[in-house]
């Protein structure tokens, strides 16, 4: 790509603030992650009630905290994925309590700590395991570097989170059992959406919103294991949604679509009623032919290949991993230098800010600090009452639990008020502490946290962020160029022309991904936004002719440009 495509300058992008803290629509699923982690919680909490062995909760809680992911997968991925959760969770602790037990040296327990977090962040990005991400598994092994203990009780509390990532597993994979098809359902009721939106007022934006629900939708379906005549409807419905998405590109013909259709149809599949019927879109049966033969190919992969390439050499991962490592180690020995015994909060505080680019973690360092000093004031409020009774405790914990997974998807720094607290809360299991003590290490934690973490964000640049969306339209070139040779070959069998189509779509979301990452990062080259345009509209124009050539839209004589 030629120098005067992407000119050679650095850049600073503007830093919102409104912005950052603004309210946003919860997640159509919020409930789920608070229910999981309550129930997976509660039990391990009563048992050790019961006991009277709270002071093991920390432990314990290792294990409850993997409730929280998953929950956007569909079951048969989703058992897979929670046990390898259950185990890097494993992995971390047991790192963090052996280095814990062997040594008192707080700089060396910070350097562990950091890192940990680089690993955990770095591992997490790769593999695209989605929220709450890194940050449950650096606040988990943080606690755990500076809990007292000796190496003889190192197997018994990795034993207790075994324990409960058990159970945690069992609460995640049990909903299958009342409603199988549930992610499934939603993920295609937001492909239905999406391309409802992108109908309504089409556009860029709305484009690759819908392009990434649709490929998600399918990706979830090509992921749920045996077809079922429940997923044969969804799969059914989202080719209607995938039609219309490709009748609102500038190739498409819009005489199909109907946005409102599209919307009812969405709130049907949502609802606990039979997955709606809707007449077969043109092209059905082919595009269904080619998901199975996908779906066959798919049988004879695994993901550990692809992981390894999103860690090796030039991956846009690494950089990301770099600015925790640093920033989690600085944050920490700031703090130790300002006094703080246990400044696990500072490496948790740093670790929590790094998203996708320096824009991203300006928005994430002004939600913790805020949300974190306003959970403070909440404990303060409460930890009168949760001193009268363990039972109390017990329930706050539990209460503050279900409100950060709540209010988290609102904006993050609304959930931040709830989970300091839970935060707090947990150290009181193991005795009481001076509230004022408590109360001035997290504040010291918090504010030195996000400020050495973030500047640690602007000085570690990210050079490949730019690279990354050269290869991103290099690779959407090929691909289209593959899909352009496809159809002209007049004797294509339809598998090959959906598995061209869905590459072509793969590649577009990328595409969006990583031009909307490297708008926000700073220090690198000016992103070639005219090619980014123009990519994403011949991508577009092409989906819409291969749609045209498989009949999921009707011919015109003026969309004949591919």
């Amino acid at each position: 790509m030629s120098e005067t495509t992407i000119p050679r300058r650095p850049s600073v992008r503007r830093l919102p603030l409104k912005a950052a803290l603004r309210l946003a629509h919860p997640s159509d699923i919020w409930f789920k992650p608070a229910l999981s982690v309550v129930v997976a919680s509660a039990v391990p909490n009563l048992l050790l009630f019961a006991a009277d062995r709270l002071d093991l909760v920390m432990y314990t809680m290792a294990g409850s905290l993997c409730a929280l992911y998953s929950h956007s997968l569909p079951y048969a991925r989703r058992a897979g994925t929670v046990v390898w959760v259950v185990l890097g969770m494993l992995a971390g602790l047991a790192a963090a309590l052996i280095a814990g037990a062997l040594t008192d040296s707080t700089a060396i327990l910070i350097a562990v700590g950091a890192l940990l977090a680089a690993a955990q962040k770095a591992l997490c990005d790769a593999s695209r395991i989605g929220p709450p991400g890194h940050v449950i598994f650096t606040f988990v092994t943080s606690a755990a570097l500076f809990a007292p203990q000796h190496l003889g009780q190192v197997p018994g509390h990795l034993a207790l989170a075994l324990a409960a990532g058990t159970f945690s597993w069992c609460v995640t994979v049990g909903p299958a059992l009342l409603r199988r098809e549930g992610p499934e359902r939603r993920a295609t009721a937001r492909a239905l959406d999406a391309a409802a939106a992108c109908m309504a007022a089409p556009g860029p934006r709305t484009r690759g919103a819908a392009a990434a629900a649709v490929h998600g939708a399918w990706q979830t379906l090509l992921a749920a294991g045996r077809p079922t005549p429940a997923r044969r409807a969804l799969e059914r419905l989202v080719v209607h949604a995938e039609a219309a998405l490709v009748e609102s590109s500038p190739a498409g013909h819009r005489a199909c679509a109907d946005p409102a259709r599209l919307r009812e149809w969405a709130a049907l599949t949502r609802a606990r009623g039979p997955v709606p019927t809707p007449p077969a879109a043109p092209g059905t049966t082919a595009e269904l032919y080619g998901v199975e033969a996908e779906r066959a190919g798919r049988r004879a992969r695994t993901h550990r290949g692809e992981l390894l390439r999103r860690l090796g050499p030039g991956s846009h991962v690494l950089p990301i991993a770099v600015r925790t490592l640093i920033g989690c180690a600085l944050a920490g020995y700031a703090c130790q230098a300002l006094g703080v015994g246990r400044p696990y909060w500072a490496i948790v505080t740093a670790a929590s800010l790094y998203q996708a680019n320096v824009t991203l973690s300006w928005n994430r360092a002004l939600q913790r600090t805020l949300g974190n000093l306003l959970g403070v004031l909440v404990f303060a409020a409460v930890l009168p009452l949760t001193r009268t009774s363990p039972l109390l405790l017990i329930a706050c914990c539990l209460v503050f639990n279900f409100a950060a997974e709540a209010l988290i998807t609102r904006n993050y720094w609304l959930g931040s008020v709830a989970v300091t607290p839970m935060a707090l809360l947990v150290i009181e299991f193991g005795g009481s502490h001076p509230a004022g003590e408590l109360i001035g290490d997290r504040v010291v934690d918090t504010v030195v946290g996000a400020a050495v973490g973030f500047l640690a964000a602007v000085l570690v640049t990210n050079r490949r962020a730019t690279g990354r969306v050269e290869r991103a339209l290099e690779a959407t070139e090929r691909a289209r160029a593959h899909s352009v040779e496809v159809l002209a070959d007049g004797r294509a069998e339809p598998a090959a022309l959906d598995a061209s189509r869905r590459g072509l779509t793969a590649t577009l979301v990328e595409l969006r991904e990583a031009g909307d990452a490297a708008a926000g990062e700073w220090w690198q080259r000016a992103l070639p936004e005219e090619d980014l345009v123009a990519a994403e509209r011949a991508g577009h124009r092409t989906l819409a002719a291969t749609a045209q050539r498989q009949g999921l839209i009707a011919l015109a004589p003026e969309n004949g440009a591919v």
